[in-house]
Order: structure tokens, then C-alpha cells, then sequence
């Protein structure tokens, strides 16, 4: 009972650091990745990736659509309330200037993967490396605003959120019948392939001062409303990219770990997308959803056929549907999600939460502050 109630004293000093940090300065948060997380930038390319035309928003504080592939907030979004801030704002937008640069930036691209040729069928979107670019440009805009020394902390004092892999199965490996990578790679070996790809991009980011990196895995691709209208005779998740996501993932929660271990510290924190999509999925009852299957917005089977637009159809309760579109969850099934991110154990957030990160982090910056 002692120890127990030392281990509870130590939890509320944490907690209470973590408070007194937050209530001043909000912790910068850089968001990179495809269309789960892109919160506007596609709207400034000439690319048919995008989401900036009704209905998409409409259940956004704005009630306009702004480029999110959601009917209201997406993942950082929610991730930047518990931050105690304002969403990050696309790196592309022009708003995106002055003190608004310390808070952070978006750089994600709806339509990109890890690999280069991944969504190609986009045209234009923000690859991976150009996001890592456009990283480097926005530390040298910073540099200007608050000089070297006060970047690098700032850099380095952020959360990182990275979304990726799902387009280098549905929208490269898999998008046609006999697409350039599955005839070049067997499913095994491709997967081996994207993780080495993507372990570069995770050191690329650690070289340009990530330091606490949310890194996503692949969600239960075979089951979005889109898979099960093209691919499913049945309604049921589709095999082969369940199987995809089921050798990736693991994979790249081992890559993880290796990547900690050679840098010595919890840089990178595994995020089990798969679970978590999978809870609500596999049960929607219990989370208060009516179906699973069908989108809330679109044609076609499980309205899963083409893009969310003015004249699909659409439900009139967006809370009551897991899936918004033929890919993209609904607001409400995110915020599910983030609640897993901040509260989830070890099956869900490997080898932290964040709720323990940020009350961590807040911690040692309080006493880094406190020392002469």
C-alpha cells in the first residue's frame, strides 16, 4: 500500500507539471502523411485528391468544407485540442506565416505513401521526400523568426504525428489487377520493401530533430466501404488486404523498436491503427454506430463507389456511421481513435500513451527549467 500510494504521489506531480506546462505555452505539433491527416494542403495543387467542396465539412466549426477527407475534425485536429491549441495549419496555406509558425504546421498530402510512385494516378500531391523538404524550409522560416538556438528547441520540444502506408497497398500495389509492384514484388517482399523505405523517412525525420514521432500503422484497409464495394462478394472484409495490413504492421512496430534502440531514447511511439479502426468495426453497436460498412457519403454498394460530392448521397446523422466517405472515418469515429492514442495500453501504444508522453515531456521540462 506505501509503494502504491508513492507511485500514485509521483503520478500526480507529473500530471500537475504537465498542467503547469501546457497552460502557457501549447507544445508545438508537426503533422506528416497521406489523406488520414491532411488538413488542407492538396487544396493549394492541381490534383484530383481533394476534399474542399461540400459535403465534406459540414459538421466542421466552420460548416466549410476545408480540405479534411471528414465531415467535421480529423485525427490531429482532436490531437491539438488535447495539446491545448489551435489545429495546425497546412504548410501551403498562406495564413501559415509569423508567430503562427511556432505552433507548428501540416505538412501531410492526401494521396501519398511511403513510396515515390504511390498514388500517382494524383498527379500532383506533396511526396514524402517534399514534405521532408518543405520540413527543412519551414525550420529556416523559424530560424528568421526566433534565431537557431530557439528552433532547434522548438523542434525537437514537438509532437510528430506520421501517417502512411495504407496508398502503398490500395492505391499502388493493388490498384489494378496486375499493378508495376505486384509484379515486381510478391506481398511478402513488397512489405519488407515499404518498411526499409519507410525506416529511412523515420531517420530523416530524427536528423531534422523529431524527437516524439506518433508513427501509424496501416487500419483494416479490407474493410473500408470502398474495398468492400469492388473488392467483397459478401460484405465481408476483404482477405488479401487484411493480409497486407497483417504482415505490415508488425513489421513496422519491430522497426520501431530497432530505431529506439539505436537512438537510444522512446523516440518513435507505434500506433496500432489496426486495433483501434477494428474495435469500432468489428462491433459498431457498442460504440454507438449503426453500421460499419456503409459510408456515410457516396454511391454505389455500401456507398463506396467514386468520391464524396454534392450529389451523393448522404446520412442525415453523421454521428451514427463509422466511415464519413469510401476511405476516410466520420469525426466521431476519430475521436474514438484519439481516445485510443491518449489512453490506449501497450496493445494500442507501444511503448507509451500519450497522455503519459505529454505529462512526461512536461515533467522533464519543468525540471530542466527549474535547474540554475
Amino acid at each position: 500500500m506505501a509503494a502504491l500510494a508513492v507511485l500514485l504521489v509521483m503520478a500526480m506531480a507529473v500530471l500537475a507539471a504537465a498542467t503547469a506546462a501546457t497552460a502557457t505555452t501549447p507544445r508545438p505539433f508537426f503533422v506528416f502523411g497521406d489523406s488520414l491527416v491532411d488538413s488542407g494542403n492538396n487544396n493549394y495543387l492541381v490534383t484530383t485528391a481533394r476534399a474542399d467542396s461540400p459535403p465534406y465539412g459540414i459538421d466542421h466549426p466552420t460548416h466549410r468544407a476545408t480540405g479534411r477527407f471528414s465531415n467535421g475534425l480529423n485525427v490531429p485536429d482532436i490531437i491539438s485540442e488535447h495539446l491545448g491549441a489551435e489545429p495546425v495549419l497546412p504548410y501551403l496555406s498562406p495564413h501559415l506565416d509569423g508567430r503562427k509558425l511556432l505552433v507548428g504546421a501540416n505538412f501531410a498530402s492526401a494521396g501519398v505513401g511511403i513510396l515515390n510512385d504511390t498514388g500517382i494516378q494524383f498527379v500532383n500531391i506533396i511526396r514524402m521526400e517534399k514534405q521532408l523538404r518543405y520540413f527543412e524550409q519551414y525550420q529556416n522560416r523559424v530560424r528568421r523568426l526566433i534565431g537557431e538556438e530557439a528552433t532547434r528547441r522548438l523542434v525537437q520540444s514537438a509532437l510528430v504525428l506520421i501517417t502512411l502506408g495504407g496508398n502503398d497497398f490500395v492505391n499502388n500495389y493493388y490498384l489494378l489487377p496486375f499493378s508495376a509492384r505486384s509484379r515486381e514484388f510478391a506481398l511478402p517482399d513488397y512489405v519488407s520493401y515499404l518498411i526499409s523505405e519507410y525506416r529511412s523517412i523515420l531517420q530523416q525525420l530524427h536528423g531534422l530533430g523529431a524527437r516524439r514521432v506518433l508513427v501509424t500503422g496501416s487500419g483494416p484497409i479490407g474493410c473500408a466501404p470502398a474495398e468492400l464495394a469492388t473488392r467483397s462478394a459478401n460484405g465481408e472484409c476483404d482477405i488479401e488486404l487484411q493480409r497486407a495490413a497483417a504482415l505490415y504492421n508488425p513489421q513496422l512496430v519491430r522497426m520501431t523498436r530497432e530505431l529506439n534502440a539505436q537512438y537510444g531514447s522512446d523516440v518513435f511511439i507505434a500506433v496500432n491503427a489496426y486495433r483501434m479502426h477494428m474495435d469500432f468495426i468489428s462491433a459498431p453497436a457498442a460504440y454507438g454506430f449503426i453500421t460499419s460498412k456503409v459510408a456515410c457519403c457516396g454511391q454505389g454498394p455500401y456507398n463506396g463507389v467514386g468520391l464524396c460530392t454534392a450529389f451523393s448521397s448522404i446520412c442525415p446523422d453523421r454521428s451514427l456511421y463509422a466511415f464519413w466517405d469510401n476511405f476516410h472515418p466520420t469525426e466521431r469515429a476519430n475521436r474514438i481513435i484519439v481516445s485510443q492514442f491518449m489512453a490506449g495500453s501497450p496493445d494500442y501504444m507501444h511503448p507509451l500513451n500519450l497522455s503519459t508522453i505529454l505529462a512526461m515531456d512536461a515533467a522533464a521540462a519543468a525540471a530542466a527549467a527549474a535547474m540554475p
